[in-house]
C-alpha cells in the first residue's frame, strides 16, 4: 500500500486538495475525525481529558464541551501540550488500526491528512509527503477574508504552527496554492495523471 502524507497549514487549501482526491475515490484517514472519535463518551481519551482538566469540560450529557476546553488551552501553551499528551497515544493507536484495515483490504493508495504530520514524525512512515504550500502574504490575506481576522490575529494563528517554508524540506511533492483555484486544479490534474493513476494501474 502506497502511503501519502498530506500536510499544509491554516488557510493553505489542504482540505480543497484532499476533496479533489476523495472525489477520485482515493481512501483517506483524517486525523481530525480520529481526534473526535477518541473523545466520544466512554472512551479512554475522554477519561484522560477529564482527569487532566476536570469535569467542567463536559456537557451535561457527558459529551466533550469543546468550547470550554478550547478556552483553557488556546492561550496556554503548557495546557495545550498537556491536552496533546492526553490524546497522542489514542490518536496514534486508532490511525494504526485504520491503516491495518486498509492494508488487509489490499488498498493501493491511502492518503493521511494529519495536521502535525511533520511535528508528530508521522512523515517517517509515509512513502511520500505532499505539502500544500501558500506564501505567507496570501495566507494572511485568506485568513483575514475567510475568518474576519485582523492582520495581528491572522499572524498569531499562522505563527502558532510550523512555518510552511520549514516544511518544504520534508516534502516530496509541493502543491503551490498561492495562485488561482484554476491553477491549483491544473496541478492536481497533473499529479493525478502522472502519479496516482499509474500507481492504481500497477496495483490492479
Amino acid at each position: 500500500m502506497f502511503k501519502i502524507g498530506l500536510t499544509g497549514g491554516i488557510a493553505s487549501g489542504k482540505s480543497t486538495v484532499l476533496t479533489y482526491f476523495k472525489d477520485k475515490g482515493i481512501p483517506y484517514i483524517d486525523a481530525d475525525i480520529v481526534a473526535r472519535e477518541v473523545v466520544e463518551p466512554g472512551t479512554e481519551g475522554l477519561e484522560a481529558i477529564v482527569d487532566a482538566f476536570g469535569s467542567n469540560v463536559l456537557h451535561d450529557d457527558g459529551t466533550l464541551n469543546r468550547e470550554a476546553l478550547g478556552a483553557i488551552v488556546f492561550h496556554n501553551e503548557e495546557k495545550r501540550r498537556q491536552l496533546n499528551d492526553c490524546l497522542k497515544e489514542h490518536i496514534r493507536n486508532r490511525i494504526m488500526e485504520l491503516t491495518a484495515y486498509y492494508e488487509s483490504n489490499r488498498t493501493a493508495v491511502l492518503i493521511y491528512d494529519i495536521p502535525l504530520l511533520i511535528e508528530g514524525e508521522w512523515y517517517t512512515m509515509m512513502d511520500e509527503v505532499w505539502l500544500v504550500y501558500v506564501n505567507e502574504s496570501t495566507q494572511i490575506e485568506r485568513l483575514m477574508s475567510r475568518n474576519g481576522f485582523s492582520k495581528k490575529d491572522a499572524l498569531a494563528r499562522i505563527n502558532s504552527q510550523m512555518r510552511l517554508d520549514d516544511k518544504r524540506s520534508f516534502a516530496d511533492v509541493i502543491i503551490n496554492n498561492s495562485d488561482t483555484p484554476q491553477a491549483l486544479t491544473a496541478q492536481l490534474d497533473t499529479i493525478w495523471s502522472e502519479r496516482l493513476e499509474l500507481l492504481l494501474q500497477k496495483s490492479q
